[in-house]
């Protein structure tokens, strides 16, 4: 029964990605808003089931992988509706609550019905530098998909074979202000979440592990998408070169969020 919400939250998601297909095939103003409300409403029961899987370990939702996972997949909802309202464009939503629907899916089927055991209190400190973290990697994500369907888009600009579909997806220079828009909420949630890291390891050892796997590869991710918001203001680098970047540059994300928090840390547990 720990489960209940989630099941809601995947049943509300479906339903958004529902309207956000059919605006692609027969624009509706109406189907529009229904599918950023029903989006908004998975992304509340979404956090519910978030509450409830805590109250069932007796812990922060995300002290196993499983729970981290899902709160990704909550933050990655929260950013896309943010940037939704703020460029007015929901041709990308259907991506995005398909993505929702299957991975919250295998979340709930992989997730195991113990707890394997006791989670170790942290402090709102630590609780605080993990959302943070895991929103970047959320909104890198996001970024992620948004540079893909601009490389798409832009390979079948070139071939001259398009449809009526492909024209409701956004125009070039919007996808492109909608990664980089990503990509800054990345950038600003990751700098103040290792910084609050930094200071809960202060406080728990005295010191800072300057050279843990966990510390090289989220500076080199930061160093990677600074370089990417560069090059993309760049008259040589902008439009697909910069998409292409971006696009690779999650490969590093991937990279952290699983090899090196499952195996290469000695600090981190999963993030």
């Amino acid at each position: 029964m720990h489960q209940y919400m989630t099941y809601v939250s995947i049943a509300v998601y479906a339903a958004s990605f529902i309207c956000y297909a059919w605006i692609l095939y027969a624009p509706n103003a109406w189907v529009g808003r229904l599918a950023s409300v029903l989006l908004a409403s998975g992304i509340v029961s979404h956090y519910f089931a978030l509450i409830e899987r805590s109250h069932w370990i007796h812990a922060v939702p995300y002290d196993d992988l499983y729970g981290s996972m899902s709160l990704f997949a909550w933050l990655l909802a929260v950013t896309y509706l943010g940037l939704e309202f703020l460029h007015r464009q929901r041709s990308v939503g259907a991506l995005v609550t398909s993505l929702l629907v299957v991975w919250i899916a295998l979340v709930a089927k992989f997730a195991p019905d113990r707890i394997v055991e006791p989670p170790t209190a942290r402090g709102p400190l630590f609780a605080l530098h993990v959302t943070l973290n895991t929103w970047a990697y959320a909104a890198f994500a996001l970024s992620f998909i948004l540079s893909v369907v601009y490389l798409l888009q832009d390979r079948v600009l070139r071939s001259r074979h398009t449809s009526a579909t492909f024209w409701r997806f956004p125009a070039l220079d919007v996808l492109d202000r909608m990664a980089r828009s990503s990509v800054y909420v990345g950038l600003v949630t990751m700098i103040v979440g290792v910084s609050l890291g930094f200071l809960y390891q202060r406080r728990l050892t005295g010191a800072i592990s300057w050279t843990d796997p966990k510390v090289v590869v989220t500076l080199a991710i930061f160093l990677i998408y600074l370089a990417y918001l560069a090059l993309s203001r760049t008259s040589r680098w902008r439009g697909a070169r910069a998409a292409r970047i971006c696009a690779l540059n999650f490969a590093v994300v991937l990279f952290s969020y699983t090899l090196v928090n499952l195996y290469l840390t000695g600090f981190h547990r999963f993030l």
